[in-house]
């Protein structure tokens, strides 16, 4: 299997929960739609719980800087290009930057093809 991690942020001005609304709501079957090879595909948002409020509301500068970590997942190295082959599709990624552009500051973005290792 494949995997890749995307680190993001969502814009100024968007809470958290309208984030998250805004993700899992819409963005998601636009991605599923967009990017059919896509494996496993799970969002995991940070939480901001009494001991991590301040990164949050009291001292935004220490944000870890992003909000969601995403994880996608691949069945084979063929689907994984096949992916990438998506990516470089012009109007496909228009069309996933016109609708991150409402929730998302996409100049944070980080995107990694990773490694995994599980413990047994």
């Amino acid at each position: 299997m494949i995997k890749a991690l995307v680190f993001m942020s969502r814009k100024d001005g968007i809470s958290r929960q309208e984030f998250i609304d805004y993700y899992e709501g819409r963005h998601t079957a636009l991605v599923r739609r967009v990017f059919p090879t896509i494996g496993d595909y799970r969002r995991n948002y940070l939480v901001f719980d009494e001991k991590h409020q301040a990164y949050d509301e009291e001292q935004p500068s220490d944000h870890p800087g992003f909000d969601v970590v995403t994880e996608i997942s691949f069945a084979s190295e063929g689907d994984w290009q096949a992916f990438l082959g998506h990516m470089a599709t012009p109007e496909l990624i228009d069309e996933i930057a016109a609708d991150e552009a409402n929730f998302m500051d996409r100049s944070k973005h980080r995107f990694f093809r990773v490694d995994e290792f599980a413990s047994g």
